[in-house]
C-alpha cells in the first residue's frame, strides 16, 4: 500500500507521525511525506520520500497579520491561518501531487486539515492523528464556518475528520474525539532525534524544556532556571533549536543541551518543568513523572488544566509565572508523593495501549 503522510513543517507536527511512518515502512508499505519546504530535506534524511506540500506556520502568520494588522487578536489571525491560508496552500500543492503519487491512504496530523479536504475530494481514505487537544467549541464553530467553502459539509470536528488515531490515555482523554465516527487508540510513542545522550546529572534531576516553539518565552526560561537553581537539585535544560547564549550566565548546577533523546532523559529525571506541549506532556506521563507546566500558547493551556485537575501536575499561567512561584511549586512536586503516584498510574495505562505497529495494521485493514 502507498501511504502519504502530511504535516506542517515543525518538529511538534512531524514527530508524532514518525512512529506510524516507521511502522509502515518496516511492514513493507511505500511511505511518502508531504510537508513544507523547510522540512523536506529533514524528512528525506530520515529515509522517506518527501515532497513540498503547503506553507509553514510562520509564513501563514505573517500573511494573516498583514491582512488583519499587527495588533489583530488571536481569533482573527489564528482562524485566518489555520482555517484558510494553511489548508488552501496545502490543497494547491496536493492537487497535482495526488494524481502523480496515487496514494491508497492519506494520514495527516490533526492541524493539517487541507489533507482531509483533498482526500474527501479525491475519494481517498484519510486518517487524522491527534497531536494535541481539540479546539474549544466556540472556536471550532468559527473555524468550521471558515472552512466550509473549502470542504463543503464538514464532520463534527474539522481537525479530527471522520477517522482518527487518538494518543491520549483514558485518564486524560480529550472529549473532542467522542464525536469522531471511528477512533483508533494508540500508545503515545515518542520519536527522539538521533542525537547523543548528553552527560546527565545524578538521577532525580529537574528536566526543563520549553519545546521547539518557544513563543518568545526566553524570559520564562531564564526565570525557571533561576527558580530551580534555588532547590537542592541538578537541572538539565533542553533548548532544541534555541540559542544557549540567550540564557546568559548559568548557575553551577544547571546544564544546557540542544536536542536530546527525551525518552531516555526522562528515565533518569525526577521532575519535568515544561511548556505543556502534547509531546512532552505525554512523554512525562509515560515516564510516571510529576510535571510543572508553564503554558505559553496553543493547546498548552488545555494540557495544563487537564493535568492539574488530574493531580499529576501543577500549572502557573500568565502573571503567576514568577520565580518564587516556580520555586514553590517545583519544591512541592519534588517532595509530595501524590503527583508521582498519579502519574505512575497513567504510565501503566499508557503501557497497555496498542502499539504503532498494531494500529498501523488496523488502519491499513480499515482502508482496504
Amino acid at each position: 500500500m502507498r501511504i502519504l503522510l502530511t504535516c506542517r513543517p515543525a518538529y511538534g507536527h512531524l514527530y508524532p507521525l514518525l512512529p506510524l511512518a516507521i511502522a509502515a515502512r518496516d511492514a513493507g508499505h511505500d511511505v511518502v511525506f508531504g510537508t513544507g519546504s523547510d522540512f523536506v530535506p529533514m524528512v528525506r534524511d530520515l529515509g522517506f520520500e518527501a515532497h513540498r506540500a503547503g506553507i509553514g506556520i510562520g509564513e501563514a502568520e505573517a500573511e494573516a497579520k498583514q491582512r488583519h494588522g499587527e495588533d489583530a487578536g488571536f481569533l482573527d489571525v489564528g482562524i485566518t491561518m489555520f482555517a484558510e491560508l494553511l489548508p488552501r496552500s496545502l490543497l494547491d500543492d496536493l492537487a497535482p501531487l495526488l494524481p502523480r503519487l496515487r496514494p491508497d491512504l492519506l494520514v495527516y496530523e490533526m492541524s493539517d486539515v487541507g489533507t482531509g479536504i483533498a482526500a474527501r475530494r479525491a475519494g481517498l481514505p484519510a486518517v487524522s492523528v491527534v497531536i494535541g487537544r481539540s479546539m474549544p467549541p466556540e472556536l471550532l464553530a468559527v473555524a468550521t464556518e471558515r472552512l466550509r467553502p473549502l470542504w463543503g459539509e464538514l464532520p463534527a470536528d474539522a481537525l479530527l475528520g471522520d477517522v482518527c488515531v487518538d494518543v491520549w490515555p483514558d485518564s486524560v482523554r480529550d472529549p473532542g474525539t467522542a464525536a469522531v465516527p471511528k477512533v483508533f487508540r494508540m500508545r503515545p510513542t515518542p520519536y527522539d532525534p538521533d542525537v547523543p545522550l548528553p552527560p546527565l546529572p545524578d538521577d532525580g534531576f529537574a528536566y526543563l524544556t520549553l519545546g521547539t516553539v518557544v513563543y518568545g518565552a526566553t524570559q520564562v526560561l531564564r526565570g525557571a532556571i533561576r527558580a530551580l537553581s534555588k532547590l537542592d537539585v541538578d537541572v538539565l535544560v533542553a533548548l532544541g533549536p534555541g540559542d544557549p547564549a540567550l540564557l546568559g550566565e548559568l548557575p553551577g548546577r544547571v546544564r544546557v543541551a540542544g536536542f536530546v533523546p527525551q525518552a531516555e532523559v526522562l528515565k533518569h529525571a525526577g521532575l519535568v518543568v515544561h511548556h505543556g506541549g502534547t509531546g512532552t506532556t505525554l512523554a512525562a506521563l509515560a515516564a510516571g513523572l510529576p510535571q510543572l507546566i508553564l503554558p505559553q500558547g496553543a493547546d498548552q493551556f488545555a494540557n495544563a488544566d487537564t493535568l492539574s485537575a488530574l493531580g499529576a501536575a501543577k500549572a502557573l499561567v500568565g502573571d503567576a509565572v514568577r520565580i518564587d512561584a516556580i520555586e514553590t511549586a517545583a519544591r512541592a512536586l519534588l517532595t509530595d508523593p501524590q503527583p508521582r503516584e498519579i502519574a505512575e498510574g497513567v504510565a501503566r495505562e499508557i503501557a497497555g495501549m496498542p502499539s504503532p505497529e498494531q494500529v498501523l495494521a488496523d488502519v491499513v485493514s480499515w482502508a482496504g
